[in-house]
């Protein structure tokens, strides 16, 4: 087997004699050629080659934002067979939650997921995973999506386990701003951004709405937070679990809040921490399951990200699950 490793040299949870120690455990495994990301997008354009140069799998060893890159890559490939015809993908996880690879079952210790991911090369043993799309307009104020904006003025992504708009987002861009400061994107970082974002986001005038094809419209939301898969992320070894039947067999899930009153919001996170089985219960929460499609619209420009990634303000945003999409070993 031919495998390309994608290596991101900054990720959080490696240096570089534990790469060099779990490179070497890889090509001893499959017949290896290492690439190192050296900018935003890299995965992605290394990626979308792979197929064409013969490689038979992609791994990464870095935490969800490379893993998304070189997800977007495998599949703006398109390679005529679809998922089985693509190569297929193998998650060293390295970064600060690895929110993907946990998801899968790996253990978040590189070291130790990359024995799981050998003895699954050895065994040939696949698992084929469905992804979700977010497609939305290239501009902040662009055409609602039920004006038909033109294809050329469209953009759209992957995401392996969540997106958002609103207040988790809102979290997002101020912790890519610390960490281009210089902070470590460590639990505590993105848990007291929250705490202190909370008392100057904008609890007072909701901006999203929800629609979907055949059912009513769902109006007032603050948040929404969409899953491919559970948990939504971690804080530090406990799961944040808002959508706890999502899976990548289903298509995807939804969560808005429609409050974000003080008693609201810590009832909220009371209910979606730790190992819970139920779904969340509240008068002022929206819930969805297993949809194919839908769409969120914001009265005035909102905050949106994907797989942890910050891709800033828009107006409205489609949501569809792609079947099938993905086969990785684990």
């Amino acid at each position: 087997m031919r495998a390309l490793l994608l290596v991101n040299p900054k990720a959080t949870s490696t240096h570089r004699r534990t790469r060099d120690v779990l490179i070497r455990a890889l090509g001893a495994a499959v017949d290896l050629s290492v690439e190192e990301t050296a900018y935003r997008g890299h995965a992605t354009a290394l990626a979308a080659t792979a197929h064409a140069k013969g490689f038979d799998a992609v791994a990464v060893l870095g935490g969800d934002g490379t893993i998304n890159e070189t997800v977007n890559g495998l599949l703006d490939a398109r390679p005529a067979g679809g998922a089985s015809e693509r190569p297929a993908l193998i998650v060293i996880p390295g970064g600060s939650a690895n929110v993907f690879a946990r998801a899968l079952g790996l253990p978040n210790n590189p070291v130790e997921a990359t024995g799981a991911v050998l003895e699954a090369l050895r065994e040939g043993r696949r698992r084929t995973i469905g992804l979700g799309q977010a497609i939305w307009h290239d501009e902040v104020s662009g055409p609602d999506p039920g004006a038909d904006a033109p294809p050329d003025q469209q953009r759209s992504r992957y995401f392996t386990f969540c997106a958002g708009l609103g207040y988790d987002a809102e979290v997002i861009r101020a912790v890519e701003g610390l960490r281009s400061a210089g902070h470590r994107a460590l639990p505590a970082l993105y848990v007291n951004t929250t705490v202190r974002h909370f008392f100057v986001t904008d609890r007072r005038r909701p901006a999203l709405r929800l629609t979907r094809p055949g059912r009513p419209t769902e109006d007032g939301i603050f948040m929404a937070i969409v899953s491919n898969t559970s948990p939504w992320t971690y804080a530090g070894t406990r799961p944040i679990n808002p959508t706890p039947w999502a899976g990548f067999e289903t298509g995807l899930d939804m969560l808005g809040l429609r409050k974000m009153s003080l008693p609201v919001v810590l009832s909220f996170v009371r209910q979606i921490t730790g190992e819970h089985r139920g779904l969340p219960r509240g008068k002022h929460l929206v819930q969805i399951h297993d949809e194919a499609a839908f769409t969120l619209h914001a009265s005035r420009p909102v905050a949106f990200q994907l797989d942890g990634d910050y891709l800033g303000e828009h107006e409205w945003v489609i949501f569809r699950a792609i079947p099938d999409a993905l086969q990785v070993f684990v």
